[in-house]
């Protein structure tokens, strides 16, 4: 079997999730070269995977046969990134945020349509064990009618972590609280409940930075459920806890931890032979990233082969960007924002 040719572009703190998951894949993946704009980093992961690497992803995709690129550079590059790939018939993995404004998402999807190639955007908290028992739950409409859900996002981000770089902590290459850190949380909103029809969002800012650390948001979903988000970055002094709860008719869960690992309540009316599985579900975690990126890479190699769906490829992520980008706008203008935004 050919082995998937894939070269990791931007090399920072998440690529290491990356670069693990390639190895750890090492049946399905060749890892062939690496892409920083940063001297010292691209050396420094030369020598540790022994590839070649290049300062610029136009100089990679002239000079490379690929048959994908995983880009874990800032979110505000991600567009144009993915945009060139495509035009050089590469398909491309993007690390979440897929872009930081609604346009560029479009431009994206478009793009790798137009070529032919795929677009797969990274939501790997999708694969925790905790919460794939929590969809197949809600999947088996065991909840009956949901009528409230809540997310907290309460972690830590001191200054130091937003000055490590230019561009973190902007609006135009980064996004904020909600954006950026909760982003998997915001994907639980449509991901776990369906489609959302208004949001109404407020945020502050506590850091040096020009995107908010803190937020809120009051959600109604088109099933009529209704819930809140509360994000903040703020926590002192170390990360406390990513949560879900889901109140429904015939159904109480509560998946807490410092990033929904821990499994807290899981009450039904009936029973389902997998309620033997909760504990065994529940794992110890010092990220916040979980154990998802791995099978997430399984699954890009699996679609690649013609032997499964993508489970969250570009208008999937647009589903979680839409959200976003409707919470910044209520924020903003103080109103209540109506979805979809493009109508």
């Amino acid at each position: 079997m050919k082995k998937i040719k894939i070269a990791v572009v931007g090399c920072g703190r998440i690529s290491r999730n990356h670069f693990g998951s390639i190895e750890q894949l090492d049946s399905e993946y060749e890892l062939v070269a690496i892409c920083d704009n940063n001297r010292d980093v691209l050396e420094e992961h030369k020598e540790k995977y022994g590839v070649v690497g290049y300062t610029s992803i136009d100089e990679l995709l002239a000079k490379e046969e690929l048959d994908v690129v995983t880009l874990c550079t800032p979110s505000g590059i991600h567009a144009s990134q993915t945009i060139k790939a495509a035009n050089a018939k590469v398909h491309v993995i993007t690390e979440k945020p897929m872009a930081t404004k609604w346009e560029d998402g479009l431009a994206m999807v478009n793009a790798c349509d137009e070529a032919g190639v795929r677009l797969f955007v990274v939501k790997q908290n999708r694969r925790n064990s905790t919460l794939q028992l929590l969809k197949r739950a809600v999947d088996e409409r065991r909840f009956g009618q949901i009528h409230m859900v809540h997310l907290n996002v309460f972690w830590t981000r001191p200054q130091e972590y937003y000055d490590r770089a230019e561009w973190s902590g902007t609006w135009d290459m980064d996004g904020g609280a909600f954006m950026n850190q909760a982003t998997h949380y915001v994907d639980l909103m449509h991901w776990l409940i369906g489609p959302v029809e208004k949001i109404h969002a407020m945020t502050s800012t506590h850091r040096d930075i020009e995107v908010e650390d803190t937020g809120v948001v009051n959600i109604k979903w088109r099933n009529g459920a209704l819930g809140s988000m509360a994000v903040t970055m703020c926590t002192f002094p170390q990360n406390l806890e990513g949560s879900i709860t889901i109140l429904g008719e015939k159904g109480t869960v509560r998946i807490g931890g410092v990033a929904v690992n821990d499994i807290q309540e899981w009450n039904f009316a009936d029973e389902r032979d997998y309620d033997s599985e909760v504990d065994n579900a529940n794992y110890e975690t010092t990220s916040v990233y979980g154990f998802g990126h791995p099978p997430y890479f399984q699954n890009v190699a699996d679609v690649l082969r013609g032997k499964a769906e993508a489970e969250t490829d570009g208008r999937e992520g647009l589903k979680s960007l839409e959200l976003l980008i409707g919470i910044y706008r209520s924020a903003r203008d103080n109103n209540e924002i109506g979805l979809p935004l493009n109508l």
